[in-house]
């Protein structure tokens, strides 16, 4: 009997829950269902990820952000230009013929009036001494003519010659006079065309180039392709000015008179105070740009004409405020570009961008100002491409 009991025990250990089986699949289609929703999530992630890394980097240029400190901050506008010679000349001859001398050198300096070169001018002083010669033989025939006319005039008042006699004698005066008149034209050509072969400095300057060399043909219009135009080119030092081009959009902060510093890209850690001499009247239509004159007020031999130069055109010494002497925070101007309607740059960050809206300010030269968004160190793309967005792969273009 006790037997019997233990196996019933046993047997009813061995029953089957089917209650407790039944909530398992109930369970395992909540686990799938979650599965199935996050595995498309899962894939697009990583499907983002892998094209992302894949994907090749845009090649650029890279830019930084900085500071303008001192006048560079307070300049109103910045823009570039030369240094050009406001009396610069290309010296040639009124006559044709072979160079024989040439007196001077570049870098001479040389006054008005003073010989540079010479043209070859022995046939033309043939022909001066030529006319001379016939100056010399009209006046002795005018004296002959004068003598002889007195004389036939005494006779005349004697009786012992005639009217007629007279009247030849005043016909042959007369002539001799208008050929003096002739010999001496012909002197005055002949010393006109030998001046013709002397080249003077039209005013005090500097050599700047050597055009011709001692031997060559030189024509007043170049006629040929073997002959010069011009024997040398000059400039008055003194009248150096810089010619800078300016925006039409920025024309009217530019004003007469209106103070200006002047950096040479050859001496950049060096300032030459000037002042706006002329604006050109008229526009570059191809350029939209508006010619400046800014003069020099300490020009020093350093200042060579075509050299690069930078001006800042500083505000009138009554409207500086302190904000205009707050350094400038700037960047490339080709750094802002416009999506939608906002000016935006590409912020570079690692090896990806992120595009950042910024308030911009003043265009100064070949920077411009950025008020806010920005902050200094931080790197730009240049000139960036319009497909360009933020998470875009970059790399530094070569």
């Amino acid at each position: 009997m006790a037997d019997f009991d233990a196996k019933s025990a046993d047997l009813s250990a061995l029953k089957i829950d089917r209650e407790h089986k039944a909530s398992h699949p109930g369970r395992r289609k909540k686990l799938l269902y979650l599965l199935w929703l996050l595995v498309p999530v899962i894939i697009f992630v990583a499907y983002e990820l892998a094209v992302q890394k894949a994907a090749p980097a845009v090649s650029v240029q890279i830019g930084t952000a900085q500071f303008l400190t001192g006048s560079d901050a307070q300049a109103e506008l910045v823009a570039t230009g030369y240094v050009v010679a406001q009396r610069k000349a290309a010296v040639s001859s009124k006559a044709t013929g072979r160079l024989e001398v040439l007196n001077v050198e570049e870098g001479d300096r040389v006054n008005a009036g003073k010989i540079i070169a010479q043209l070859e001018n022995s046939d033309i002083k043939a022909a001066l001494d030529l006319a001379v010669a016939n100056l010399k033989k009209a006046q002795a025939d005018s004296l002959e003519a004068a003598l002889n006319f007195k004389r036939q005039t005494e006779l005349l008042k004697s009786g012992a010659s005639t009217r007629d006699v007279v009247e030849v004698a005043t016909a042959r005066y007369d002539a001799a006079i208008a050929g003096v008149q002739a010999m001496r034209a012909n002197v005055k050509a002949a010393e006109v065309a030998l001046e013709n072969t002397l080249i003077r400095a039209p005013f005090n300057g500097t050599v700047l180039t050597k055009e011709a060399d001692v031997g060559e043909m030189v024509a007043p219009f170049a006629s040929s392709s073997s002959s010069r135009g011009a024997v040398v080119t000059m400039a008055d030092m003194k009248s150096l000015e810089v010619e800078a081009d300016v925006s039409e959009s920025n024309i009217q902060r530019v004003k007469p008179n209106q103070p200006c510093e002047i950096i040479l890209d050859a001496y950049p850690e060096f300032r030459y105070q000037g002042y706006v001499k002329k604006i050109v009247p008229t526009a570059d239509r191809s350029r939209a740009t508006v010619l400046t004159k800014v003069a020099f007020r300490n020009l020093d031999v350093r200042v060579l004409p075509e050299m690069s130069a930078r001006v800042n055109f500083l505000p009138v010494e009554k409207q500086k405020t302190e904000e205009s002497q707050e350094p400038a925070l700037t960047v490339p101007k080709n750094a802002v570009t416009t999506r939608g309607n906002n000016r935006v740059v590409f912020k570079v960050v690692e090896d990806y961008v992120q595009e950042i809206p910024v308030t911009i300010g003043r265009e100064l030269g070949t920077v411009t100002e950025i008020k806010d968004g920005l902050s200094a160190g931080d790197r730009v793309v240049l000139s960036p491409p319009g497909k360009l967005k933020s998470g875009d792969k970059v790399k530094l273009s070569n």
